[in-house]
């Protein structure tokens, strides 16, 4: 199958990329940076860079002339606080750059596509009484994404969503996004404090072989819950902090410490003019909780293989150090 990812050069494209050439297939692809130097990125790949909201339709129509499976591993993440409001920006990066490339997908003539979405997305769906995406602009993001793109593809173009947690993981010439995390378990303080709760969580490389999978199965409309292993916030912590030669007690903050602290955060954005896609005070509520998925169907329905988490972390640990020195 000829493929089409978007994204081909960040940390779950790549990792998508080299799993469907080992696969069999072909892939050509449009990232908005190049691969670092130190990243062996596939040579094979015809990979354009650019920004697909600022890459013109024909431009895009020519790309995808031959293609047959599209692949969305890009847009906007929880991480980013821009300028307020911040609805519209996270709509413009999710859901309308995947409504446009479904809809000249579909002019291509193409039948398949895996789009990267979020488990909050799950988790909106399962605790509708937290009302998590009124409350969140990114989660808002993801929702409309799911709803936007099943609209646009219609009978026309089978297209499934993979329901991503937390992602560990490294990259050569990468830095971790949890390198603030791995710094405060590596420093003098005697105790960890952090919520109660716990999540799923998921290695980078089994998104890549869930990714090819889906894609191949061509399933419309299904939310894949994709996830490695579900944690307790305190076996995380104690798995790093083990790793970093440091294992510490983990002190349970209580949500009303949380909150506070939270609001006090929301309040530097907000004297900013910026607006977080989480909305700290309220995601208090979601972090508590034991935010775990179900993989049972998604493994036995695609058969792909379950990444080693443990790797993964030591894998993340590692890179941050590095990044440091």
């Amino acid at each position: 199958m000829k493929t089409f990812v978007v994204g081909s050069t960040g940390f779950l494209g790549y990792f998508t990329v080299r799993e469907l050439l080992a696969r069999g297939h072909s892939v050509r692809s449009l990232a908005l940076r190049p691969a670092p130097p130190q990243l062996d990125f596939p040579p094979e790949v015809e990979l354009s860079l650019g920004d697909l909201s600022a890459t013109p339709d024909e431009a895009l129509r020519e790309m995808l002339q031959g293609i047959e499976g599209l692949v969305f591993a890009a847009g906007m993440d929880d991480r980013v606080v821009p300028k307020a409001p911040a609805y519209p920006k996270f709509y413009a990066a999710n859901v309308a750059s995947t409504r446009r490339l479904i809809r000249l997908g579909k002019e291509a003539g193409i039948r398949k596509a895996v789009v990267f979405s979020s488990y909050f997305v799950t988790c909106h769906r399962r605790w509708s009484e937290m009302r998590l995406a009124e409350h969140h602009p990114y989660i808002r993001s993801r929702v409309e994404q799911i709803r936007e793109a099943l609209e646009e593809a219609g009978d026309q173009m089978a297209v499934s969503f993979l329901m991503l947690p937390y992602i560990f993981g490294s990259l050569p010439g990468m830095i971790p996004l949890w390198k603030p995390l791995i710094g405060y378990l590596n420093s003098r303080l005697p105790w960890v404090f952090y919520p109660a709760g716990g999540s799923a969580m998921v290695t980078a490389d089994e998104v890549g072989r869930a990714a090819a999978r889906a894609l191949e199965a061509g399933r419309s409309g299904v939310e894949w819950q994709i996830a490695s292993d579900n944690l307790a916030w305190t076996d995380f912590l104690g798995r790093l902090g083990a790793m970093l030669g440091k294992p510490k007690p983990v002190l349970t903050l209580p949500k009303w410490l949380l909150k506070t602290a939270m609001a006090g955060v929301e309040l530097g954005y907000r004297l900013k003019g910026k607006q977080s896609g989480l909305s700290m005070v309220p995601f208090v509520d979601l972090q508590t909780r034991d935010a775990f998925l179900d993989t049972h169907s998604s493994r036995q329905e695609l058969g792909y293989e379950k990444g080693d988490l443990d790797k993964a972390l030591a894998e993340t640990v590692r890179a941050c150090l590095s990044s440091s020195s």
